[in-house]
């Protein structure tokens, strides 16, 4: 449904955002957490097993918050973001993001001509809100959009500047989990290649007019990473909160659970 973007405007104001992954593709899950008050909410279609319509209603459950709905797109499919797009996304982040041809690819299939490339429906779909406010919606074209773009290479990093030159991308987001596998060492984020590079295109980030994302991983953490110059963390999963609250109460009361088990027996 369109409105104000309410995580761009937070980012406007130079406040820092804090982020939850949505694995589950519950939308439960998902007006739980919009409720409890995270800036935004990331639906994972990379590596999530949710659709374009489970993504609606999604985005449905949180409604009536201020948490933004992010899509990560699987690639960098003109086709899927103009069908995310309309579904209503507030926010896209598209991986591997690597060359600025390819970035200025996203920020094309993300704007109506002559702007951009989009194919346009705006008068009916869900982004216009079914075209109740579909003149106010093409009027914006993109504006209340945030797009990021992920930077999880070695030659994303070879290619910093030209990246980062690229107009209409608001944010660049640091995956270091596949940047530590582009260094041939996948989940060693101690390794020196790795830190350096990680270190490199954060300053190049923080020194430009963008906004620097990224995922705790390791000993990081959010607090040291908005220390750093981080805008927005995504540092929180449904599935990973779900699975770790689960171990540890198991770890907790797992025996008096064995217990009275023994004697039902």
């Amino acid at each position: 449904m369109y409105r104000h973007n309410p995580l761009k405007q937070h980012l406007h104001q130079g406040q820092k955002a804090l982020s939850c992954w949505l694995h589950l593709d519950n939308p439960v899950a998902a007006e739980i957490l919009a409720l409890a008050g995270f800036d935004a909410l990331v639906i994972d279609h990379e590596h999530g097993p949710g659709s374009i319509n489970s993504a609606i209603s999604l985005m449905q459950a949180m409604n009536g918050t201020s948490c933004s709905p992010i899509v990560r797109v699987p690639w960098n499919d003109r086709i899927y973001l103009k069908r995310i797009l309309d579904a209503g996304a507030e926010g896209i982040m598209v991986p591997s993001v690597d060359t600025a041809e390819q970035a200025r690819a996203v920020v094309d299939a993300c704007r109506y001509p002559p702007l951009g490339e989009r194919g346009a429906a705006y008068p009916l779909v869900r982004a216009s809100s079914y075209g109740l406010e579909a003149e106010q919606y093409l009027a914006d074209n993109g504006r209340e959009l945030l797009i990021i773009c992920q930077i999880e290479t070695v030659e994303a990093i070879r290619n910093i500047d030209q990246l980062l030159a690229v107009e209409g991308v608001d944010m660049w987001f640091i995956g270091p989990v596949d940047l530590s596998g582009s260094v041939g060492q996948l989940g060693d984020f101690e390794n020196p290649e790795f830190l350096r590079l990680k270190q490199q295109a954060e300053q190049a980030v923080v020194a430009s007019n963008k906004w620097l994302g990224g995922l705790p991983w390791g000993e990081d953490t959010a607090r040291k990473m908005f220390e750093r110059g981080y805008d927005l963390t995504i540092g929180a999963s449904d599935v990973l909160m779900l699975r770790d609250r689960a171990s540890e109460y198991l770890a907790e009361y797992g025996d008096v659970s064995q217990s009275v088990k023994s004697l039902t027996y």
